[in-house]
């Protein structure tokens, strides 16, 4: 079993985010748009004393996601935006961030919790941990 961890980031205050992560279901393959029928996020602004306690952040909550094509890809992808290794990312998402802002306070920590809905089984999350500069 794969462990479970948050994909840490840093963003810039009042900043957009391009979050990016390779994705498996519990088979141990990689997700396809096929294998996942919805998508929501949700931003927490994480408690400078908890950092397991959050509030979540106006705009950005239970946000829906679509279409699943705009997130999942079906093949894993190797651009100039990954760099952790080589074999690449099938999770792409850019935060928008044009009505309300995501990441508004500098120095604290932001959890952004990303649920997908596959077509059989269990919810997949995929957790980011993001300090805002």
């Amino acid at each position: 079993m794969a462990d479970a961890s948050d994909i840490h980031g840093v963003v810039f205050k009042n900043g957009s985010a391009t979050l990016l992560a390779r994705v498996v279901g519990a088979g141990g393959a990689a997700i396809t748009q096929a294998t996942i029928s919805a998508i929501k996020y949700t931003i927490y602004l994480l408690d400078a004393n908890d950092p397991d306690a959050g509030t979540a952040v106006d705009g950005h909550t239970d946000v829906a996601v679509s279409p699943v094509s705009s997130v999942i890809f079906d093949a894993l992808q190797t651009d100039d935006l990954w760099d952790v290794d080589a074999t690449g990312y099938n999770f792409k998402h850019v935060l928008d961030v044009s009505a309300n802002q995501a990441f508004a306070k500098a120095g604290r920590t932001y959890r952004v919790v990303f649920a997908l809905t596959p077509t059989s089984g269990q919810v997949i999350l995929v957790r980011f941990r993001v300090q805002a500069i």
